[in-house]
């Protein structure tokens, strides 16, 4: 029978949640992982306290890459906004620019044509292959599979061909702006992006082969970092990490935006909810996403404006009001708060990413008992990227 600690003998919690932890009883020793570390998800640290190889308390520290975005923000006009908002989400840049656009359209009254409609949620849905892409390399980076990474990349690196096609940037992109997008579709796109999806799926069927078939990923994923179903409410728990607890949240589906209501899809979900059923459905989503390019492709309107007509906005001033938009990207449920004064400023502005809920109070509460070996993994299983946290 495999070892098992006395953890009658850890500390338990004060009211606060704070741990009385001797570290000069010899029992105990804090470790530090990252910021700069193979193992943690972007720029930011966990301050570990073991007993053993065993985790008995761990505390998020985040603040080591871009920060603060939403007091920049107050300080920029509207249009000076989108070449922050970006940042908060280095591999899924775009949809902050949807976000945010949303948010100001809303405000100011702005119809956006139908054309730019369809080619928003292509860009969302091409964003969302990228995230996953990301994801899964550093999934299975974390339990010693680096080729997957670099499976993972370049196919990665075929969709950012597309993205530099019509946006002329490979990551930030500031293509969706306040009344559409900045430009059409160029020619022969639809069947350059086809071959790219043909490409990405093959590679995907490997990466099938290799990682959720390999017999000792199976047995260090499966179990590890089992959410309660009844936890996802009180710790607002959305997106594949949801799904994965057999949860179908999927804001696309559940609250309608662009032109997703035209489309056919049903929301990936599993029941382990532990870190292989979380991989195993980003990876089903990942071709559901593919999928979805093909409909919005097939299904976009042969011609039409893809802007509207704007005031000169670097005098732009937004009508006095508040409003919530949100989304589904890679990690769950995507929102923007945004206040505005009537003046060419936003009053407030707050950024609701998955990554907050996610890195801090959830991955707080599973990694204790986790082995330090796991660590990694279990961080990467939420997915999440740290600047939506220090925003």
């Amino acid at each position: 029978m495999a070892y098992q600690p006395d953890r009658s003998q850890y500390p338990q919690p004060r009211p606060d949640g704070s741990l009385d932890i001797d570290l000069r009883s010899g029992k105990y020793l804090k470790l530090w992982q990252g910021p700069q570390h193979p193992g943690i998800t972007g720029n930011m640290s966990l301050e570990l306290t073991v007993c053993g190889d065993e985790v008995v308390a761990g505390r998020t520290h985040v603040g080591y890459l871009h920060r603060g975005f939403e007091k920049l923000m107050e300080r920029r006009t509207f249009i000076q906004c989108f070449p922050i908002v970006c940042r908060i989400c280095v591999p899924e840049p775009d949809f902050n620019e949807y976000c945010y656009a949303a948010a100001v359209e809303e405000l100011a009254g702005i119809e956006v044509p139908e054309r730019a409609q369809w080619i928003r949620t292509l860009i969302l849905e091409m964003g969302r292959v990228n995230s996953y892409l990301m994801y899964l390399g550093g999934q299975a980076g974390a339990f010693g599979q680096a080729v997957i990474g670099q499976w993972t990349t370049y196919a990665r690196d075929l969709m950012l061909d597309r993205f530099e096609e019509l946006t002329g940037a490979r990551i930030y992109h500031m293509f969706i702006l306040p009344g559409g997008v900045r430009d059409d579709l160029p020619e022969g796109f639809g069947r350059r992006m086809e071959q790219t999806l043909r490409e990405i799926e093959e590679i995907l069927e490997e990466v099938r082969e290799v990682m959720f078939d390999n017999a000792v990923l199976k047995r260090r994923a499966i179990g590890l970092g089992h959410i309660d179903p009844a936890l996802l409410d009180a710790y607002g728990v959305t997106g594949p990490t949801a799904r994965a607890a057999g949860v179908a949240k999927d804001v696309r589906r559940d609250h309608p935006y662009l032109v997703y209501p035209r489309l056919a899809f049903e929301p990936v979900v599993a029941q382990a909810s532990d870190v292989h059923a979380r991989a195993d459905v980003r990876r089903r989503d990942l071709l559901l996403s593919i999928d979805l390019i093909r409909q919005i492709l097939a299904g976009m309107p042969g011609s039409g404006a893809v802007m509207t007509a704007l005031p000169n906005v670097l005098h732009w001033k937004i009508p006095r009001g508040e409003t919530y938009i949100r989304g589904e990207c890679s990690r769950g449920e995507y929102g923007y708060y945004l206040v505005s004064d009537g003046s060419g400023y936003p009053r407030r502005v707050n950024v609701r990413g998955p990554s907050y809920t996610h890195a801090v109070a959830l991955l707080e509460r599973l990694i204790v008992n986790v082995n330090i070996a796991d660590v990694a993994a279990l961080m990467v299983s939420l997915h999440t990227y740290p600047p939506e946290i220090e925003r």
